[in-house]
């Protein structure tokens, strides 16, 4: 008798995206149509992604999407940040799902447990269930049109870059990552940058994120993170996912996008809330 699947419902279509297939299609088509074509001069083995709502951060992410449409990837490593509780579950460094199955109006994308099997024989992963986590899913959709047909490692991180012995355990899931990982494998990093009620100070805080990343100083980035000279809520996973592309071969990267949702509303008044995003890629 074949293992019987569990589905993770959506825990936010129809908020911080459409609800319904058609719209939420037209809606990706629609930012991947409007994204001026970047031709990297290699392939693409990681990519940084914002995951804030679609309709501020979906014009952005699509810099990165469009990279990779119809790239022949077969499996994603989806490296995103915990930002809401898990109740009834465990909580630790490295979270992931209980459930097969994520759904999403596009449908099922499978979860990939060999490969999860296998990294935690390398790495210590936790293991929750109904998780209601938006840095993972908003990404999907995305994946959806870009690959059409793909399995997914989720992982969700769960502690502060400069916590006490952080780097030591990201530098093992990176290299574990790496050991892993094949030649149709995408890995992800979810993240958003500065928060800040200042427009100006988000983009003067990012220009320096941005720079070390397009420098692909990764070493150099880890540092500047745990210090909170440059600001990222996926600091963990963008730092794995770097690591982890240039232990695969990655030379360089390649700055796609930089935006903030006060480009995307017009309102760039200081007191006002805003948040930067980045899409990027590493390739060898």
């Amino acid at each position: 008798m074949s293992p019987v699947s569990t589905i993770r419902p959506s825990a936010i279509a129809g908020t911080w995206y459409p609800g319904s297939a058609p719209a939420l299609r037209r809606a990706i088509e629609s930012y991947l149509a409007g994204v001026t074509p970047v031709t990297l001069p290699g392939k693409a083995l990681a990519l940084v992604c914002p995951h804030a709502g679609h309709s501020y951060s979906g014009p952005t992410a699509a810099a990165a999407y469009a990279q990779v449409r119809g790239a022949g990837f077969h499996r994603v490593v989806l490296l995103g940040p915990l930002h809401r509780p898990i109740w009834g579950s465990r909580l630790g460094p490295f979270m992931v799902p209980v459930e097969s199955v994520y759904e999403t109006p596009l449908g099922n994308v499978p979860v990939d447990r060999t490969f999860i099997d296998a990294l935690g024989q390398r790495v210590s992963l936790t293991t929750v269930r109904g998780d209601e986590e938006h840095s993972l899913e908003i990404q999907l959709p995305f994946l959806q049109i870009a690959l059409e047909r793909f399995s997914l490692v989720p992982i969700m991180l769960g502690e502060h870059i400069a916590d006490p012995g952080a780097a030591a355990r990201l530098a093992a899931l990176a290299a574990a990552l790496a050991e892993l990982a094949d030649d149709e494998t995408l890995l992800i990093a979810s993240t958003d940058l500065t928060h800040l009620d200042n427009y100006s100070e988000v983009v003067r805080i990012d220009r320096k994120l941005v720079e070390l990343v397009a420098a692909f100083d990764v070493a150099g980035l880890a540092a500047a993170l745990a210090v909170e000279e440059v600001q990222a809520c996926g600091a963990a996973g963008l730092v794995a996912a770097l690591s982890a592309a240039k232990q695969r071969g990655a030379t360089a990267a390649q700055v796609l996008a930089y935006a903030t949702s006060g480009d995307v509303t017009g309102n760039k008044r200081p007191g006002t809330y805003c948040v930067g995003y980045l899409a990027a890629a590493a390739y060898a």
